[in-house]
């Protein structure tokens, strides 16, 4: 049997295979991105084809225009200078002064940061194998959809064939009690709770013995989104960790934080204070459909050398979706 291909088509597979844009994702969960990325890519990186129009090559003028568009983008003033030294070596190294290409080398630069930045792509909702429970701790603020995030991710773990189990440990408020109560039910896993006021720590260790006893694959446990007081809020979480390391010596293994991504600029301030507070390992940007903001995504990546683990783009449980780092800048530039 014999067959032929294309040279174009083997540079095609070549591409997507070392890219690994779609590695994991169906065209289905592309369209979902290129949609919940929607107001970013038209309403701010659109805005650089305004940059070279009518320009021939890539001068001082273009790139200054082109870092105010990074910065009202909310990459960040410290990631938009070095995305912009980025270019200008570039230009300066290929003797290429094409204005035209200006989109293109923009959009390597940004993949080249983001790789740089960030451990390997993880492909679905998955984790190391392992013979105990994966415990997640969950941060962050209130409002910045927390709970909400705590429901998807259990939802997205359960169709990928883990069992979980979620501890309502935000016994601040109790809506947040309820909350995680109703997204339990809604996804069909149980919640671990002992009610508003209840000791934090108590419910994490109730939750993660309730883990380890069920043989649950993962436990997801959420805490109370306080920044008033930093002592308090480190306070409280050593105490968590404490409590669950009796039971499990190596727990947590995730502290995710979340990010509401339509804050922009301030989602980076939180991000600052809650890992003084504690030991992020892992981010989580919601709400990036309903905003412009979406280049935050680059900037945190960039200042804080964590992985950005999940990105919500849409009300649906579907629409939290694994960072894929290739996939995102290239539905950022598909229409630009």
């Amino acid at each position: 049997m014999s067959f032929s291909i294309g040279l174009g088509e083997l540079i095609s597979i070549y591409i997507t295979q070392a890219m690994g844009i779609f590695s994991f994702f169906s065209r289905e969960k592309k369209q979902e991105l290129d949609k919940g990325l929607e107001k970013t890519r038209e309403s701010v990186f659109s805005k650089i084809s305004k940059v070279i129009v009518g320009k021939s090559k890539v001068d001082d003028e273009v790139l200054d225009e082109l870092e105010e568009v990074l910065i009202t983008s909310d990459v960040g003033v410290h990631t938009t200078l070095k995305i912009i030294e980025r270019i200008e070596v570039r230009v300066a190294r290929d003797k290429y002064l094409g204005a035209s290409e200006l989109n293109r080398i923009l959009k390597e630069e940004i993949a080249a940061l983001l790789q740089e930045n960030q451990t390997t792509d993880i492909e679905g909702f998955d984790f190391p194998e392992r013979d105990t429970p994966y415990v997640i701790l969950v941060v962050g603020v209130n409002g910045v959809g927390k709970t909400t995030t705590i429901g998807k991710l259990a939802y997205n773990f359960k169709q990928a064939g883990k069992s979980v189990v979620l501890g309502a440990a935000d016994t601040f408020r109790a809506a947040a009690v309820d909350q995680i109560k109703i997204w339990g039910e809604r996804v069909d896993v149980p919640v671990i709770s002992q009610g508003m006021g209840a000791d934090p720590a108590s419910v994490a260790y109730d939750t993660l013995n309730s883990a380890i006893s069920n043989n649950k694959d993962v436990a997801i446990i959420d805490t109370a989104g306080r920044l008033h007081n930093k002592v308090n809020l480190m306070k409280e979480l050593t105490k968590i960790k404490t409590v669950m390391q009796k039971l499990l010596p190596d727990a947590p293994h995730e502290i995710l934080l979340i990010l509401d991504g339509s804050t922009g600029q301030n989602a980076i301030e939180q991000a600052r204070q809650f890992m003084a507070a504690t030991e992020v390992n892992a981010l989580a940007l919601t709400k990036l459909d309903g905003t412009a903001k979406g280049g935050v995504v680059i900037g945190i990546s960039d200042q804080f050398k964590i992985p950005v683990k999940y990105i919500g783009i849409g009300e649906k449980m579907t629409d939290l979706q694994v960072f894929n780092r290739a996939a995102f800048v290239e539905s950022l530039f598909d229409k630009a």
